[in-house]
């Protein structure tokens, strides 16, 4: 006859780390891979807003990111912003350039696309409808989530790039047309992927989709 063999109050202390390492590893290892675990979800839902017209919805791989559109700071820039999101010209807009927490960018409309994404000439591209006049406002300060339109060296460059910051940069006060800022889901942007060594970013998170709330 076999006898049963009972465990000793060690045995079953070390039983109980083994499973309790093992459930911790699991979830370790599911949070590391899944980024957007800790991002809270906005739900358009449960949020009234006071001058709809102005609000914006940008969709990315951590949910939904809400702004608030400048129409009176920079009336031209903004027409020019929700016209392009209205086409639907920035879905799948990939954000090629991203300083970590600090800058993201996107809407190069000829070579952003991340269906066929243009590595040697991203940052160049051009919407067909022709520069803006800057709307640059000495009045405005550039907090985090501050929208602005990218442009190039000069004034009276701008197109349909822009970019996001994320944490507040005076330097750029009276330098860039501000177009909106970041209302809800700033911390969707902060996961936005980044490179170790470089701003520039290969295979690049993008947008979903860009849409008017109204």
């Amino acid at each position: 006859m076999i006898k049963k063999v009972k465990a000793s109050l060690s045995e079953k202390f070390l039983l109980l780390f083994l499973i309790t390492l093992g459930i911790f590893s699991f979830s370790f290892f599911f949070i590391t891979k899944n980024k957007c675990f800790f991002v809270k979800k906005v739900d358009l839902e449960k949020i009234q807003f006071s001058k709809s017209e102005n609000i914006v919805v940008m969709n990315v791989e951590c949910g939904n990111v809400i702004i608030e559109l400048f129409s009176n700071t920079s009336p031209n820039s903004v027409k020019r912003f929700k016209s392009l999101i209205e086409k639907g010209s920035y879905d799948r807009s990939a954000f090629y350039r991203v300083l970590k927490d600090t800058l993201i960018q996107a809407g190069d409309l000829e070579y952003g696309n991340i269906d066929n994404i243009n590595y040697f000439k991203i940052g160049s591209g051009k919407s067909g409808l022709g520069n803006l006049q800057s709307e640059l406002s000495n009045k405005y300060n550039f907090e985090e989530g501050t929208l602005a339109l990218a442009r190039r060296d000069g004034l009276n460059t701008e197109d349909s790039e822009f970019f996001i910051i994320l944490k507040n940069i005076p330097l750029f006060n009276g330098e860039f047309t501000p177009v909106g800022k970041v209302i809800y889901g700033l911390d969707a942007l902060k996961k936005i992927k980044s490179a170790a060594k470089s701003e520039y970013v290969l295979r690049p998170d993008y947008i979903n989709y860009f849409k008017l709330l109204k």
